[in-house]
Order: C-alpha cells, then sequence, then structure tokens
C-alpha cells in the first residue's frame, strides 16, 4: 500500500480518495488543499473545478487548468503553513510548494492559497504565487568577463547579447 498523491502515510482510496469521488467533503483548508493537488495527479479536472469558489468561479481556466494537469508529471506536495485561527473559522490560507515536471524539466509551484467556508463546505477562492528566491552556483560573470561558452569573446559580444 503506497502513501497518497498529497504526501499523507494514508493510501489515497483512505485519504483522498473519497473527498474526490464525492463521498466526503474536506473537513479543512488544508484537507481541500491536498485532495485538490491529488486530482491534478489524477487529472481529475471536474472536481478542480467543483471545489472552486462559486463567488469567483468566472476567474477559472478550465482549458488551462486541464492542459496544465494532463501535461505534468507530478512529484510531490508539500504543505509549509497553514493559517486557520480565523474568526469564524469561515477562511483559511495554506501555503504549499507543489513539484512536478514537464517536458524533462523540473518545477517547483509555490503559492499561498485562500479557502473560505460556504454552508459548512470549503472552497478555494484565490492563490497568491510566492516567488523563491534563486542562488547562484557560480560567480557572477561581468559583461567584459570573457563568454562562458569558451568563444573567447567578451560576454556582452557573444551569449551575452
Amino acid at each position: 500500500m503506497s502513501n497518497c498523491h498529497c504526501g499523507n502515510a494514508k493510501s489515497f482510496d483512505q485519504c483522498c480518495g473519497p473527498f474526490i469521488s464525492g463521498k466526503q467533503n474536506p473537513e479543512s483548508a488544508e484537507q481541500l488543499m491536498r485532495s485538490r493537488y491529488s486530482a491534478y495527479v489524477e487529472k481529475n479536472i471536474d472536481y478542480i473545478s467543483n471545489t472552486h469558489d462559486p463567488d469567483t468561479k468566472e476567474e477559472f481556466d478550465l482549458d488551462g487548468t486541464k492542459e496544465w494537469a494532463e501535461h505534468s508529471d507530478w512529484l510531490g506536495l508539500e504543505i509549509l503553513d497553514v493559517e486557520d485561527d480565523f474568526e469564524g473559522d469561515n477562511f483559511a490560507k495554506v501555503e504549499f510548494v507543489a513539484k512536478y515536471k514537464i517536458n524533462g524539466k523540473d518545477f517547483r509551484h509555490r503559492e499561498v492559497s485562500e479557502f473560505n467556508k460556504v454552508e459548512g463546505k470549503w472552497y478555494f477562492t484565490d492563490g497568491q504565487m510566492v516567488q523563491e528566491t534563486i542562488k547562484r552556483e557560480g560567480p557572477k560573470v561581468g559583461r567584459n568577463d570573457p563568454c562562458t561558452c569558451g568563444s573567447g569573446k567578451k560576454l556582452k559580444k557573444c551569449c551575452g547579447r
């Protein structure tokens, strides 16, 4: 028995599967976040659409979501932070990193998602991308330094154009 797509130790059928199949509703914003990630892995775009807040559903890009889900190899989900101590417990934020691969290239999607609870059911409302700091692995090459391709030209006259 393997772990669920969302990273929990339970199997998919015991974790996110009942939410995606409609047999149960997520009890928290984090459960909804995890099940939405699993829906991307399973390419279940209907679940992603149905868990989008009805008040902001016109912003949902069905075709773009479907294309992203279908062309990605999903590698894992990491929940970084959950803020759910808000007044009334009808609003929450979940910060996460979703790792995936497209055409052999690795990507990290880091986002803070917002969720609303409407009539006892959690919905995704909005998400804000979080820019990650890119660390240079080698020394900085100046414009007047020799080009790294080995041509002997200055960077600004070669690959730095």
